[in-house]
């Protein structure tokens, strides 16, 4: 079974770092869009076997060109061992931190994922590149910029996705799904999966064709005092994640609405610790996943089993015990889960 760790970006120690990985048992490593870029530590990570996936690449401010340019040469770097993950932004961190144009994130992420397909599509020899949508056109493709069929195949293009709209379109026009990590098992029974299926009835494709790939919040530890660090790094997550108002509806599923203006008003004044104080160890044990490492790899396995084979576990604000770790990724391999560890 596959299990991800994510890469940490720091350049120029990224091969050193996916070595690490792999020397956790890691199969593959993936990228997040943080303080390093998304694609380039993936370069040195390909000289190992592990597989590669950006976890997310955000649209905004890239050209579907760029992204399939830098999709085709990590395949082949890593001879076919290469997963694209795209993702949406938040509006004020296209427009402000990014300096990018907003548009509506599902149309605009969906039309993306459609037009690197093209862009592959004329790569591969299948078809003229004619691409004509909403938010972007793609007709030109001279040889000299053409750089022919991968030898490895196209990558896969997965999206991210919490909401049931976005949800719907990655169904529709993807490779795959990376359920976004604030989620609960409620709001991925009532909304998620509806969604899911729907995407799929729209694509003509069956729920075995589609990858989903689940992502969770994990607490993980040995002892009383591990845990109790990784419930506070994992909360904070949580305050952040529910100041949003996109997010919202994650917390109305479990009947917790109300504290999102709080954590919104309190986000605005960047006041963390207060935010932090407004999240129970029940919303941390029912957003997220808390235990040893066997409990939080059988959590795991009763949330999502029915439907996945890959998880992706975030341990945010909190430095995890290497072994608790290492035996959760075990634990997973066990139950027939395949793990995605996603590190802060």
């Amino acid at each position: 079974m596959r299990v991800w760790l994510q890469l940490d970006g720091s350049l120029p120690r990224a091969g050193e770092n996916a070595r690490a990985l792999a020397g956790r048992g890691a199969d593959g490593a993936f990228t997040f869009e943080g303080p390093h870029d998304v694609f380039l530590p993936l370069v040195p990570a390909a000289q190992t076997s592990l597989d590669l996936m950006t976890n997310v690449a955000i649209v905004g401010p890239r050209s579907p060109v760029h992204l399939a340019h830098a999709a085709y040469d990590l395949q082949a770097l890593s001879k076919g061992r290469f997963r694209l993950g795209l993702g949406s932004q938040i509006k004020v961190h296209v427009e402000k931190r990014y300096g990018a144009t907003w548009h509506p994130p599902a149309r605009f992420v969906g039309e993306t994922v459609r037009a690197v397909k093209a862009v592959f599509a004329a790569w591969e020899g299948e078809r003229p590149l004619d691409f004509r949508g909403e938010f972007h056109t793609h007709t030109l493709m001279p040889p000299n910029f053409n750089p022919g069929p991968n030898r490895y195949g196209r990558p896969p293009v997965l999206m991210g996705a919490l909401g049931p709209i976005m949800t719907r379109t990655a169904a529709e026009v993807a490779d795959g799904l990376l359920v976004m990590p604030f989620n609960t098992i409620r709001h991925f029974a009532d909304r998620t999966m509806p969604a899911v299926e729907e995407g799929l009835r729209r694509s003509g494709r069956s729920i075995g064709e589609f990858p989903i790939i689940p992502q969770v919040m994990v607490a993980v530890g040995n002892d009383d005092a591990q845990l109790r660090a990784a419930v506070d790094g994992v909360a904070f997550l949580i305050a952040f994640y529910g100041s949003t108002p996109a997010y919202r509806p994650v917390l109305d599923a479990e009947g917790w609405g109300e504290i999102h203006p709080e954590l919104n008003r309190l986000s605005k004044q960047g006041d963390y610790p207060a935010m932090r104080s407004l999240i129970t160890d029940e919303m941390v044990a029912r957003i997220g996943i808390v235990g040893n490492p066997a409990d939080c790899a059988a959590e795991i396995r009763r949330r999502f089993g029915d439907v996945a084979d890959e998880v992706c576990c975030y341990f945010p604000a909190y430095e995890p015990d290497g072994a608790a770790v290492s035996d959760l990724v075990a634990e997973l391999h066990a139950a027939g889960v395949a793990g995605v560890v996603h590190a802060p």
